[in-house]
């Protein structure tokens, strides 16, 4: 649609422009025999760690569209810290989010 056409009603209506806005994951804090959960209703999710830098068994996690995505168990004897990560929808990096282990 035009902006400035008559409707049909006789007022004018307006040309919509869509605005996309994104998101930025948010500062989980976790303690012992915590687990981080993610999901995205937008597309395939992937959650990629350091693999030196990882305080879960794996540095990698993915699930399609809408399933819920859960990290499992802190790693025993990791030190509390942070630890960063990339996240992905449908294989493109739209952010970074973090993870904080508090110590006990």
């Amino acid at each position: 649609m035009v902006a400035g056409r008559r409707g049909k009603r006789g007022k004018k209506e307006v040309a919509e422009k869509r605005v996309i806005v994104g998101f930025v994951p948010e500062v989980v804090v976790l303690e012992a025999g915590d687990q981080a959960e993610w999901v995205a209703n937008a597309g395939n999710l992937k959650i990629e760690f350091d693999a030196a830098r990882c305080p879960f068994s794996s540095n990698i996690f993915q699930a399609p569209s809408g399933v819920r995505l859960l990290s499992g168990p802190v790693r025993p004897g990791t030190n509390p810290g942070s630890f960063k990560y990339k996240l992905s929808l449908n294989d493109t990096v739209i952010g970074q989010g973090e993870v904080l282990l508090r110590g006990k």
